[in-house]
């Protein structure tokens, strides 16, 4: 089903709710007006920082047919020279955006000389196919881009309408909407004719709206910890469904939030599949389930080895990393899993990050929840560094709470993991660098304890 300008400006008029929210049909009809005067199939890199002017950009080049790339307005010199090369874009969306002088596009052309008209960058032309890109990947150091369309899209809200049985969804939005798990919050409301509150976190830090007993919320581990930290912690039981993703979540969490009776769902999924293609239903979540729960309707997921790879088959599934298209289907995951006798899925980690030590295999994930629940630190790395007689050696990056030293967490540990998995190295510091959806660049991680160490 094709959606007109008329469409969207009816459902944002009758069921958005944000700041500025009045101004969006007019900005739809002046951004779309502006770029349809350019070829078609222009290339589009959409930068918007401020919700309504993001929904009013990604609106008017959808309905003008045009192929869309989200962009991360923090993204930084390094970042946005790999999206320049790889995309070579035409138009470029961003009102208070100011792409770096040290960016170019070819050796003979800078961003600086970019000439910029109400927030629309013109660039040179290349013609590509139709379909809406979501970055992935940042945290790794290379972005990609998922290359979906609106059919990926609506069948990712179709399996998710399904599996929750909902005739109507209404979201509750703090994240990003550059990222999988904020887009799709605008697109199940949309597609299911639900209302759509967004709100920034730090302002929802400051206050909640009310009449919250019909909305689903996503968030990160690290945001339910500040809200749960909060005074605002008794609202979060009042959502019907508070959508957990985007990194691991560790018990201490999980068994605070079940106190408070939040009705926390357990997710399962990323950019490729159009967010979550498993989920743990809340009322099983409060019953003391920890798992990622069913797979949805939509979605097939398969253990491939004995090595417990995750294989996705899936209508929502991505077509490919732009610019090129999967030769199957499929996807076959570095994520390691198994599914239960119950067929609930767990997720045990992920194998590039597997920790050879001594020629025993040690995954972070296990380490770093076992620290967590000595309640001795806030937050947890773990990874391996080269060590010339062990082949890798566990190491530690935390931050303590109080005066926690690192002997008193060795010594804890040793009734809870074997020998070999307690980290040889520790090292504190007062925050981890996590990016918006809570995830830590391990090889920049990687990289500080090298340099710590050798001093």
């Amino acid at each position: 089903m094709e959606y007109s300008l008329a469409d969207f400006k009816n459902y944002t008029k009758n069921h958005l709710l944000c700041e500025n929210s009045d101004r969006l049909p007019q900005l739809i009809e002046e951004i779309h007006l502006q770029i349809t005067q350019s070829p078609q199939n222009s290339k589009i890199l959409l930068a918007e920082r401020e919700p309504v002017r993001f929904l009013a950009s990604f609106i008017a080049a959808y309905t003008a047919g045009f192929p869309i790339f989200l962009c991360n307005p923090d993204w930084g010199n390094y970042e946005w020279q790999q999206v320049i090369d790889l995309v070579q874009p035409d138009i470029i969306l961003a009102s208070h955006l100011k792409i770096p002088a040290t960016v170019t596009t070819n050796t003979n052309y800078r961003c600086s000389a970019w000439e910029t008209t109400g927030g629309v960058q013109q660039l040179r032309r290349l013609p590509i196919p139709n379909s809406i890109m979501i970055p992935t990947g940042g945290s790794s150091g290379e972005i990609k881009f998922a290359i979906h369309t609106w059919e990926t899209l609506t069948a990712a809200v179709t399996g998710f309408r399904k599996y929750f049985q909902l005739e109507e969804v209404h979201s509750y939005c703090v994240l990003p909407l550059y990222h999988v798990s904020g887009l799709m919050q605008f697109m199940r409301s949309f597609l299911s004719g639900g209302d759509l509150v967004i709100q920034n976190f730090q302002q929802m830090e400051q206050a909640i709206y009310p009449n919250l007993q019909r909305f689903f919320i996503s968030l990160v581990p690290t945001q339910l910890q500040r809200l749960l930290q909060s005074s605002l912690s008794d609202r979060l039981a009042e959502f019907q469904t508070v959508l957990l993703g985007g990194a691991p979540a560790w018990s201490e969490l999980l068994t605070q939030a079940r106190t408070q009776n939040i009705r926390l769902a357990l997710t399962y999924g990323m950019t490729e599949t159009a967010a979550q293609i498993a989920t743990l239903k809340p009322e099983e979540f409060l019953q003391g389930k920890t798992n990622c729960g069913k797979v949805l309707p939509h979605a097939q997921v398969t253990i491939c080895n004995q090595q417990g790879n995750i294989k996705i088959q899936a209508e929502s599934l991505a077509l490919g990393y732009y610019p090129h298209i999967f030769t199957q289907p499929e996807l076959t995951l570095d994520d390691l899993g198994y599914f239960d006798s119950q067929g609930y899925l767990n997720i045990i980690g992920r194998s590039s990050d597997k920790i050879i030590t001594g020629g025993e295999n040690v995954y972070p994930v296990e380490v770093e929840t076992a620290i967590r629940d000595t309640q001795m630190v806030t937050d947890i790395c773990v990874i391996g560094i080269p060590d010339p007689h062990w082949g890798q050696a566990v190491t530690a990056i935390y931050v303590p709470k109080s005066n926690t030293s690192a002997t008193t967490l060795q010594t804890t540990l040793k009734s809870k993991l074997s020998k070999f998995k307690i980290p040889k190295h520790w090292i504190p510091l007062t925050t981890l660098p996590r990016n918006s959806q809570g995830k830590i660049n391990r090889q920049s991680l990687q990289q500080l304890a090298l340099t710590l160490l050798q001093k």
